[in-house]
């Protein structure tokens, strides 16, 4: 199994990033290959709406058989 690449974020009650506002919250994915995953994470980052408590990462699902 290849790894899975999701987005995940939204908006958190305050610039410290430690509760995120229920109903804002996004989950992206999931993206095949790590580029798609940047390009949909710029995406959110940077688009002219952007409020500066909102945040996103990429998180790597575990690959499942060892490889």
């Amino acid at each position: 199994m290849t790894q899975r690449y999701w987005v995940i974020g939204g908006e958190y009650s305050d610039c410290a990033f430690s509760r995120i506002q229920p109903g804002t919250e996004r989950v992206c994915g999931p993206f095949q290959d790590e580029l798609k995953a940047r390009m949909e994470w710029q995406r959110l980052t940077f688009r002219d709406n952007c409020a500066a408590t909102e945040r996103y990462t990429i998180a790597i699902e575990p690959r499942i058989g060892g490889r």
